[in-house]
């Protein structure tokens, strides 16, 4: 280098023999910086090294440099649109927020980011969840549940889009479905022969309060894990329900009771219809019989006036002395001798044994009693002893 090349300050000579004093060193030069980054830039990128170079200078290198730049950032943002869909999951599109498509499994491709965007949900996967709570049953009874509730994702859509945490919504859904079944339950089907049904009662209604909101969401099984009585009210719970066993005790001995007296009322009552409708068909069987009596009786008496009366006579007589205890004795030609009967042994024989009546043989008599004068005859009955 020559001793009078210019350099260093401006206007000032320095000495080739290391004579004179240093200039004072100054700030970095901004445009020497950019230059040098410059340099820099172009020499990764392929670009010559043109120490000549200005920040504002259009060279080939420097353009070369740029168009690399940008066919390798379009590169890598083109690769960032590549995804996998695995055998158990879906993939659901969104362009600039609304769904475009649902993809299957497989290597898959969407423009990415900012225009469109990828949410993957796994439909087969089983969840579950445990919820454990307090309640009442219908019959007024504190139950401790632990219930647990097995889900998967069943539609892709509806899951990514209609509901806001489709889990924690399923878990309130949950809540409400068993308290409403166990509320209609009494705990003797809690706690032992009801359990099958209130499961299946309340899956049924979370999956029909999930499809009604379009969650998404399907549930597979619900399984009461726990179902107890709380320590702090079984001794007075264990007390209502000895109550209760006993009025239903009570309440069915009464009906019981009701189910034996009813039918006897009713067969007595059928009984008493059965025996008034006997007796009166007895008194107009008689009545009418008697009524035939009266008639054939008055036919006779009609033909034979005054033996009818006579016979008629002796009957009621005979009738009448039948019951009484007095005896009457008829001697025979007047004789005064008094004959010495045991009245009382013969009373007394006499209601023990059949009656028989003894009749002398009738005699035929003629009368002319009739007012015509025709001759009327009859047989005349003696007097016997019964």
């Amino acid at each position: 280098m020559a001793w009078n090349e210019p350099g260093g300050n401006s206007g000032g000579k320095r000495n080739p023999w290391g004579g004179g004093n240093k200039p004072e060193q100054g700030p970095p030069d901004l445009d020497e910086v950019l230059r040098n980054l410059q340099r820099r830039l172009a020499g990764l990128f392929g670009g010559g090294s043109g120490g000549n170079r200005t920040v504002g200078g259009a060279g080939p290198g420097r353009g070369f440099g740029i168009g690399t730049i940008v066919l390798v950032l379009a590169a890598i943002w083109a690769f960032s649109g590549l995804y996998t869909v695995d055998a158990a999951e879906r993939g659901v599109i969104l362009r600039f927020g609304k769904h475009v498509a649902t993809t299957m499994p497989g290597l898959r491709w969407h423009l990415p980011w900012p225009i469109e965007t990828k949410q993957i949900v796994n439909i087969q996967t089983i969840e579950s969840f445990s919820e454990q709570t307090r309640m009442l049953t219908s019959d007024e009874n504190m139950v401790d549940i632990n219930m647990e509730v097995q889900f998967r994702r069943a539609s892709p859509l509806d899951y990514a889009f209609n509901v806001n945490e489709p889990e924690q919504t399923l878990k309130e859904v949950s809540e409400s479905a068993i308290r409403e079944i166990i509320g209609r339950s009494k705990l003797d089907g809690v706690l032992e022969s009801g359990r099958q049904e209130i499961v299946a009662r309340t899956k049924e209604l979370i999956q029909r309060t999930l499809d009604a909101y379009k969650v998404g969401l399907e549930v597979t099984a619900v399984n009461l894990q726990d179902v107890k009585v709380p320590n702090e009210v079984a001794p007075a719970q264990q007390d209502a329900i000895k109550a209760r066993e006993d009025r239903d005790r009570l309440s069915l001995a009464a009906q019981a009771y009701s189910n034996d007296l009813i039918p006897r009322a009713r067969g007595a009552a059928v009984r008493a219809v059965q025996e008034a409708q006997a007796y009166r068909a007895q008194k107009v069987s008689k009545a009418e019989g008697e009524a035939e009596r009266f008639t054939a009786l008055l036919t006779e008496y009609e033909r034979a006036p005054a033996v009818t009366r006579e016979r008629l006579y002796l009957e009621t007589v005979e009738n009448v002395l039948a019951s009484s205890k007095k005896v009457v004795l008829d001697t025979k030609d007047g004789a005064g001798n008094l004959v010495y009967l045991p009245i009382d042994k013969l009373l007394e024989q006499n209601r023990r044994a059949p009656r028989v009546t003894t009749t002398e043989p009738s005699m035929t008599v003629e009368s002319t009693d009739t007012s015509d004068g025709t001759t009327v005859t009859g047989d005349r009955r003696t007097r016997g002893t019964r």
